[in-house]
């Protein structure tokens, strides 16, 4: 007997919901990506579909489809990918979260914050960052809409992606 054959039929059900876990997962990327994956011509094209899915009954029997395509796929390589999408989204939002700390630290007047930031960006357009700072902390002693509170967040975000702004 193969390993085919001395698979228990609870074992094979696992391992279809596992698939459709992950297709419903490769739904859910943008299409860019999808179409970057290198994956078979009939499964790319059935993950586009399930985006396009708006019913609930109809999203279950696509899951089902792309779980039943993804039997005849090589996964280890998805599965690489996908780890890798995480980690990415993982630093990002880690890098995001630093920046908000940062201009919350600004804000507030923390000077250390304000000098490693002029040093760690020293082409920082300094009028227009003192600009934002004041206007972020009169926003917040106004409790008025927070305009500039959003706007030093973005500019921080700039420094940040492009270091000769």
């Amino acid at each position: 007997m193969d390993q085919e054959e001395k698979k228990s039929k609870s074992q094979v059900k696992r391992e279809m919901h596992a698939l459709e876990k992950l297709g419903e997962r490769l739904a859910k990327l943008p299409a860019g990506q999808i179409r970057n994956m290198d994956l078979p011509q009939d499964l790319e094209d059935a993950l586009l579909f399930a985006q396009t899915i708006t019913t609930r009954s109809a999203g279950k029997r696509q899951r089902k489809y792309i779980g039943a395509l993804m039997r005849n796929v090589d996964m280890e390589p998805i599965e690489r990918l996908l780890a890798q999408i995480d980690g990415d989204h993982n630093v990002e939002t880690l890098h995001f979260q630093e920046l908000e700390r940062l201009r919350d630290d600004l804000v507030a007047d923390n000077q250390e914050a304000l000098k490693d930031l002029l040093e760690k960006y020293p082409h920082t357009d300094r009028q227009r960052l003192m600009q934002l700072i004041r206007g972020a902390r009169k926003e917040l002693e106004l409790d008025t809409p927070r305009k500039s509170y959003r706007l030093l967040f973005s500019y921080l975000r700039e420094l940040s992606e492009d270091k000769t702004v």
